[in-house]
Formats: C-alpha cells, sequence, structure tokens
C-alpha cells in the first residue's frame, strides 16, 4: 500500500498506480438508488435488449453526465469508477489517486434514435483529450481522458473518431490525444450523491471544457 508521502506526490505529479500497490477496497458493491433524477429511467441493469452501451471518461463526472443525459436517444446515464484495480471503492479512495480507476459515465443509448459517432463526437469536442492525467485545474489520474468499448466495432469506431479528431486538432497546431481505449471492464457505481449530482445542485462544480476545435468542419 502506498505511504502518504507517496500519495502526496502522485496527486501533485500524478502516475498510475501499480496493480500491487492499490487500495484493497472491498466485497459488497455501492447501494444506490434505482431511478434516474432526471430521465426517470432505471440507474442498474437489466435494460431493454435493443439499447447499446457506451463508457467514456472525460474529467469530472458530474458535468460529463449532464452532457448525455440531455443527449436525444440516452435512455439513462450513471457515473462510477473504471479502468482501476480496487473493488468497489469509495470517491475518497478514487481521489487519492491508489486505486487506479478514473470518473466514469456509462451512457446507455438507443442506437436508432443517436448513433455511436454522434455521442463520440460529444465527447471529443467536450473535453481536452491532450492533457493525459488532468483536465484543467483537476489533477490526478481519476480525472485522465477514457473510452472503454464492449465489443470490436465499437473499439474501430473509436480508434476511427479518435484518428479524425487529432487530425482536426493537428490542423490547429494542438496536441497529441492521450485518450485510453481499451476494453469496458468492472464498472464500480459511485455514491448515491454523484448520481445526476447537477440536477440536484444546479449551481454545482462543472469543470469541463473542450479545445474549441469542432469534431467536423463548420
Amino acid at each position: 500500500m502506498l505511504d502518504l508521502y507517496t500519495a502526496l506526490r502522485n496527486r501533485l505529479r500524478p502516475s498510475m498506480v501499480a496493480a500491487h500497490d492499490a487500495l484493497p477496497g472491498r466485497i459488497g458493491a455501492m447501494q444506490i438508488s434505482n431511478r434516474h433524477f432526471v430521465l426517470g429511467a432505471p440507474l442498474l441493469p437489466p435494460y431493454p435488449p435493443e439499447l447499446a452501451t457506451l463508457t467514456v471518461a472525460m474529467g469530472c463526472f458530474w458535468g460529463v453526465e449532464k452532457l448525455y443525459w440531455q443527449t436525444q436517444g440516452v435512455y439513462t446515464t450513471m457515473v462510477g469508477y473504471t479502468a482501476g484495480f480496487t473493488p468497489n471503492p469509495t470517491y475518497e479512495e478514487v481521489c487519492s489517486g491508489q486505486t487506479g480507476h478514473t470518473e466514469a459515465v456509462r451512457v446507455v443509448f438507443d442506437p436508432k434514435q443517436v448513433t455511436l459517432e454522434a455521442l463520440l463526437e460529444a465527447f471529443w469536442e467536450n473535453h481536452d483529450p491532450t492533457q493525459g492525467m488532468r483536465q484543467g485545474n483537476d489533477i490526478g489520474t481519476q480525472y485522465r481522458s477514457g473510452l472503454y468499448f464492449t465489443d470490436p466495432d465499437q473499439a474501430q469506431i473509436m480508434e476511427a473518431t479518435r484518428d479524425h479528431y487529432q487530425a482536426r486538432l493537428s490542423e490547429q497546431g494542438l496536441g497529441e490525444i492521450s485518450t485510453e481505449i481499451c476494453a469496458a471492464g468492472d464498472f464500480y457505481y459511485a455514491e448515491d450523491y454523484h448520481q445526476q449530482y447537477l440536477a440536484k445542485n444546479p449551481d454545482g462544480y462543472c469543470g469541463h471544457g473542450g479545445t474549441g476545435v469542432c469534431y467536423l468542419s463548420r
């Protein structure tokens, strides 16, 4: 387990914790309400079989979730932790940098109403995917950019949109995309008060913003 000095250092100069150094976590899952505060849909599966799932990480998950619950064709959204090592982590543990997780949003959507490409266009435009382990003043491994695919088709589309947006960024003299694209693993629900946070707290913090570069030429 990491000592206090190492934990503080990682918060100032964040780097991924090694699996053998991660916090042990716990067996029990986070208990949350099963009703979306805005959409009224369930947060927990199973979902209708015709729907698809996308998991994204774009920095602080409060604003990201709001972006997607406002999108036409989205059935439900939820915030949680993914791509780390610690089972069933708490928010405080994730923020310590000792779990390896990133703050993530799971989006359940109807592909007949909104395409995966459209959801990914919103992903690229609404944060800065070149910043590594941070988004603006939010610094830490939990704020890294990520896309987590459920099948090879999703992976191919994610990679194609990344390459397209990289070309758009390069045209503007901006840097290399640091977004991780990998298979979706365990998604641990965040605490109930984080779910749909900006609907419950309309004046709450919303730190996400884009590079100003449009995904498509406009």
